[in-house]
């Protein structure tokens, strides 16, 4: 389960996150939906150990990140798919990341195959590798272990059509075995085709929350989103 608690995080005068509270269930999917700035990948930030908060709390699998066992192989996260180093080959990556986690190198191969890189492109360096490859990529190494949680901030971002239906089926299969799955969007659309419940954020509030029949779909739903967000927008200014 991840769980966030009156989140809140200020730098100097400005609040980016105000409170934020909710909880992804094991075996869900929810999408973490707002505009760029809204407050998404600082909570996620907050949520992987990476940044502290001014107050409240950000908990994955009953503990925050820092006081779990085996954070790297019971927590999947993807927070920038540019995050490789450019010289080495995406098998190396991956290689390097079994090796931590003391998992056997043939995991690399596997997980290869998994995100659909073929073995030429494996061994290409990731310095050469187009978005949608360091995407795959990077969804691939939060799967080395067998993460109860994934955290993916804004993963559809470079996948082409087939890319994104290859990640569609990837997490319903990851949540159907139990996985809390919590993926963060700008793109409406693409939240809508795959998450359980929605999470709406502005201004680094929650604004809203809800599985898509409480929300409401299609142009009801974006109608909801658009508002929401204006609102939040013309307080904080």
């Amino acid at each position: 389960m991840i769980e966030f608690h009156r989140l809140s995080k200020a730098y100097h005068e400005v609040k980016a996150l105000d409170e934020v509270s909710f909880t992804v269930q094991p075996g869900t999917i929810t999408g973490f939906l707002g505009p760029n700035g809204a407050g998404k990948s600082t909570a996620m930030r907050i949520l992987a150990g990476l940044s502290r908060p001014t107050s409240g709390r950000a908990t994955v699998l009953g503990r925050p990140y820092a006081e779990l066992e085996r954070p790297g192989y019971d927590v999947g996260t993807l927070l920038d798919a540019g995050a490789q180093h450019p010289g080495r080959s995406g098998r190396e990556v991956l290689t390097l990341g079994a090796m931590m986690l003391g998992l056997p190198r043939s995991r690399a191969d596997e997980v290869l195959r998994l995100v659909g890189l073929s073995p030429k492109e494996g061994r290409r360096p990731v310095g050469g590798y187009s978005l949608g490859m360091r995407q795959r990529l990077g969804i691939g190494h939060a799967l080395l272990g067998r993460p109860r949680a994934l955290i993916l901030d804004e993963p559809a971002n470079g996948l082409d059509p087939r890319g994104i239906h290859w990640m569609r089926g990837l997490l319903r299969d990851l949540a159907g075995s139990g996985c809390a799955v919590l993926l963060s969007s700008h793109l409406l659309h693409e939240v809508e085709q795959v998450a359980d419940r929605i999470v709406m954020i502005g201004a680094g509030r929650v604004l809203a929350e809800g599985t898509l029949a409480e929300l409401g779909r299609g142009r009801d739903l974006e109608r909801t989103f658009l508002e929401l967000t204006s609102h939040a927008d013309r307080s904080l200014a």
